[in-house]
C-alpha cells in the first residue's frame, strides 16, 4: 500500500485552495494506484484540479496538468532542480471562483518547496 505524506491545506487564495501531497513511486503503474488511492478520499475526488508531476529512474519524467495547464511542468521542474527521483507530488486545488491568472503557478510551486522542505531525508 502506497505511504502517503499529505500536507493538507497550504494556503487559500479569493476562495480557491491548494494542498500538495506526494509518496514515494517506481513506475506509471505506481502512480496510477497511487492516485486512485488519494481519490478514494471524497475531498480529493471532487476537486477542481490534481496536477502532479515524478521523475522515475526506469521511466523518465512523466506529468499531468489535470485542467490547469502548465502546472504539471511547473512541479516537474522543481523536482529535477532538486534531483527528487521516484517520488510523486500532487497539488491539489480547489477551484474558488475567481480567476488567479499567473498566480496560481506561483501557489503550486510554493505548495510543492513546503513538500519538498518536510520530505524525509531533506
Amino acid at each position: 500500500m502506497t505511504q502517503w505524506i499529505i500536507l493538507g491545506r497550504v494556503l487559500t487564495d479569493r476562495g480557491s485552495r491548494y494542498a500538495v501531497s506526494g509518496c514515494r513511486v517506481t513506475s506509471r503503474v505506481e502512480i496510477d494506484t497511487a492516485l486512485a488511492v488519494l481519490k478514494q478520499d471524497k475531498a480529493y475526488a471532487k476537486a477542481t484540479h490534481n496536477t502532479w508531476a515524478a521523475v522515475l529512474s526506469s521511466e523518465g519524467a512523466v506529468k499531468a496538468d489535470d485542467g490547469e495547464k502548465g502546472a504539471g511542468m511547473v512541479i516537474l521542474r522543481m523536482l529535477e532542480r532538486d534531483v527528487v527521483r521516484d517520488h510523486l507530488i500532487v497539488v491539489t486545488r480547489w477551484y474558488g471562483g475567481k480567476h488567479l491568472g499567473g498566480d496560481r503557478f506561483r501557489h503550486v510551486q510554493a505548495c510543492v518547496r513546503q513538500y519538498l522542505d518536510q520530505m524525509p531525508g531533506a
